[in-house]
């Protein structure tokens, strides 16, 4: 038992470490689950929970961090009874989101673990039970991790430690884009060959006749077999990565293959409202400097937002140029950062800048 004891509670520190580091390499994505979880609250449970939307980067930060310092407490054994029962609370809350998403069809991924690894909300359901049984092992034989690795004034520096190097990597990411890119539109990405199918589908075709059911390659020409049901082998393979990449002017005429084609440097304003307005001033002078440059760059501008909305918006900070139209939530996975730069050559992602790295146009020329 002291043997098992031992791995769970290893397991149980080390997951909580990970989960907690792979939210914070992303805090906005993070940011962008809770308030889709806030927005099912209000509408199951009452508006109380749109009091929480305007705090969700906060509250990102503070949950990973959280979940990192609960970690590391746990590894060091640091005030162990009452870190288990922090961590108690968690896991029921965390296993409440999961079953209630799973349950209801809510939430299709809880976000456990960032866009690293994607669960679907049966297995996050299944993975917080599995914690919970680890907790479990751990909690009702804490007789057996008596050896306390920091205590006093050492314990509280490395928790302290572990808490400012986790707030930390959260603000840096949050105030730059995340150390590593999980997302479909990565830099070294191509987004035309995301768009089409990784191979072929693949088809098995059940048949009946006189009460006997054979599964088929082909679609039988023999009319005596009555069609059954049909499976895709390869499903995952047979569908592409990206299936939601639209690019539209404001009559609805579809720009993307010009978008995946030649230099473009597109500035992502993915709404109006929440875009940091004070960059507008240095992001004119790149687009400008960018039409210009020997590489023949061009430059476009896509927003989420209304025609009416960005109209104003763009006469607001003096934005000239080619304006078109994309999903929000397409603009928000292609770079998390409002307003936000992405550097195309025939559609591979050379590279991306949050609004406070804005490069000149010959760092741009380089990338070429």
């Amino acid at each position: 038992m002291k043997q098992l004891t031992r791995i769970c509670w290893l397991l149980l520190g080390a997951v909580f470490i990970f989960s907690g580091l792979i939210k914070l390499n992303d805090p906005v994505g993070t940011a962008l689950k809770l308030e889709e979880y806030f927005e099912v609250f209000s509408r199951d449970f009452g508006s109380f929970f749109k009091l929480f939307l305007p705090y969700t980067r906060f509250l990102s930060i503070f949950l990973s961090s959280l979940e990192v310092v609960l970690g590391v407490a746990v590894l060091l054994r640091w005030m162990l009874r009452p870190t288990l029962r922090v961590l108690l609370g968690l896991l029921v809350f965390f296993g409440f989101l999961t079953f209630y998403s799973a349950a209801f069809n809510k939430v299709t991924d809880c976000g456990c673990f960032g866009d690293f690894i994607k669960l679907t909300p049966w297995q996050s359901f299944a993975k917080d039970m599995l914690l919970l049984g680890l907790w479990a092992v751990v909690f009702f034989n804490e007789r057996y991790l008596r050896r306390v690795f920091a205590k006093g004034t050492l314990g509280v520096m490395y928790i302290t430690i572990a808490s400012a190097v986790a707030i930390g990597i959260g603000v840096r990411s949050l105030g730059h884009l995340p150390y590593f890119d999980f997302l479909p539109y990565k830099v070294g990405n191509d987004i035309g060959q995301l768009m089409k199918p990784r191979e072929q589908a693949r088809y098995q075709y059940v048949m009946e006749r006189n009460g006997e059911s054979k599964v088929f390659a082909d679609y039988p020409t023999d009319s005596t077999w009555k069609y059954k049901s049909m499976e895709v082998l390869n499903a995952e393979a047979s569908r592409p990565v990206i299936t939601d990449f639209a690019i539209f002017d404001a009559e609805g005429t579809d720009h993307t293959q010009e978008v995946l084609t030649g230099n473009k440097l597109l500035l992502i304003v993915q709404g109006v409202v929440a875009a940091d307005r004070d960059r507008f001033q240095e992001l004119n002078l790149l687009l400008e400097a960018a039409a210009k440059s020997r590489s023949q760059i061009k430059p476009l501008i896509i927003t989420s937002s209304s025609p009416q909305q960005f109209d104003a918006f763009r006469h607001d900070v003096n934005l000239p140029g080619t304006y078109y139209f994309a999903d929000a939530t397409v603009l928000k996975s292609m770079i998390r950062s409002n307003p936000g730069l992405i550097l195309l050559q025939n559609g591979v992602v050379l590279s991306k800048y949050h609004y406070h790295d804005i490069p000149d146009a010959s760092k741009l020329e380089e990338a070429l």
